[in-house]
């Protein structure tokens, strides 16, 4: 097919509403340029309404602010951190930032993410070695929640504090609940790439007062109250500007458009392509950030994103698994059920698609024809995965 595109297609490109550029003129007529002033507070305000969450505190990105939750929940060197491992290196950066081990645990096959069968098996072995860890990070994935339900089932036995990277999921939901408001401490990424966008920035969100405290405390190089610079432990410039949180403001207003539309993108994909596609398990909705799926088995995930990025479109591999990595060799990495690593198999077979809220039909239409060129037969996820 002889491409006809007028530019490029990506994968999830930011969409401003058009309102962005009234909160920016404000803070700049107000002359509230730096960390602090009317919108950054007014944004975590929003924030709490959103997602049902007590306290917000507004950062510099996602991961930042999941290096501040590792902080305040007292995570230090030597001690080890759970973490999901398929997903973004910046969800286990922080854990190296504080000079803690990390832990990776696999997949399962109905969410994508976290396994409750492999983390009660991590923790059940890590108590019997009294080596238990200090925090659980778990990654919702593509705007799926994880099974959050057994998660803290099993974390509150043992009393590990779980974290909720819930980066790719504002707007998703479990059990009636926002994504990342579930575990002790949740955080969100507003990078450009995300279903809103500050341009750069996070928040992180917790229903603790004392964690929000000591989170905002050390985002603003804890400083001590006084007349002079004082500090008595290492802080952070960690707080998000007043201009980017104007920014967010405005993006926030069209939050759930975007989710509307980012789940229809994905039934026209999954209703017109022969893959298995991420599924939403019961009890929870996905905002579908991106819509992921498997190829068969025949199909070379490389092969495909080459073809597509010939035609200007860009396709991409879902994350390689943080144990596969080589910045964690050697880490300890607990499967799914023994022989087999779900997350291993789906980077080997999965891709993520175009999943921009800017893209037009003609455009999605277009991308689902080249895809259909491209792949042989059909998928199922028995075939992939059993």
């Amino acid at each position: 097919m002889k491409s006809t595109l007028r530019k490029p297609i990506y994968l999830s490109p930011p969409h401003m509403s058009g309102e962005e550029q009234n909160y920016i003129e404000e803070a700049f007529r107000t002359n509230w340029i730096a960390p602090v002033g009317p919108h950054l507070q007014a944004f975590e305000q929003e924030m709490e309404l959103l997602t049902g969450a007590a306290y917000a505190v507004a950062v510099t990105s996602g991961t930042a602010a999941i290096h501040l939750a590792l902080a305040v929940l007292g995570i230090k060197q030597g001690d080890r951190v759970f973490c999901s491992t398929f997903t973004f290196v910046a969800s286990a950066n922080p854990i190296l930032y504080q000079g803690a081990e990390p832990v990776f645990i696999d997949s399962e096959p109905t969410s994508w993410n976290m396994s409750p069968t492999a983390l009660k098996r991590a923790l059940s072995t890590a108590y019997k070695k009294k080596k238990l860890p200090k925090a659980v990070i778990v990654v919702h994935l593509y705007g799926q929640t994880s099974r959050m339900e057994e998660i803290m089932k099993i974390c509150n036995k043992y009393k590990v504090p779980v974290i909720e990277d819930a980066a790719e999921s504002l707007g998703s939901s479990y059990k009636g609940k926002a994504s990342g408001t579930i575990g002790d401490i949740g955080i969100y990424s507003f990078n450009g790439n995300k279903i809103i966008t500050t341009s750069g920035g996070g928040m992180l969100v917790t229903n603790k007062k004392d964690l929000a405290d000591k989170a905002k405390f050390l985002a603003t190089q804890a400083k001590e109250e006084a007349e002079h610079y004082q500090h008595k432990e290492k802080g952070y410039n960690y707080r998000m500007s007043n201009v980017l949180a104007g920014i967010g403001r405005a993006q926030l207003r069209v939050l759930n458009e975007r989710v509307e539309e980012k789940r229809k993108i994905y039934q026209r994909y999954a209703q017109s392509l022969p893959f298995y596609f991420m599924p939403e398990y019961s009890n929870s909705r996905s905002s579908r950030w991106l819509t992921a799926c498997l190829l068969p088995s025949d199909s070379d995930p490389v092969e495909i994103i080459e073809s597509m990025r010939s035609h200007q479109i860009e396709v991409r591999r879902v994350w390689k698994p943080l144990h596969m990595q080589p910045l964690f060799q050697n880490t300890e990495f607990y499967q799914h059920t023994k022989g087999l690593s779900v997350a291993e198999t789906f980077f080997r077979h999965g891709i993520c698609l175009p999943s921009g809220t800017n893209m037009t039909k003609e455009e999605q239409l277009y991308v689902m024809n080249l895809l259909r060129e491209n792949t042989r037969t059909t998928i199922s996820q028995e075939a992939v995965i059993f």
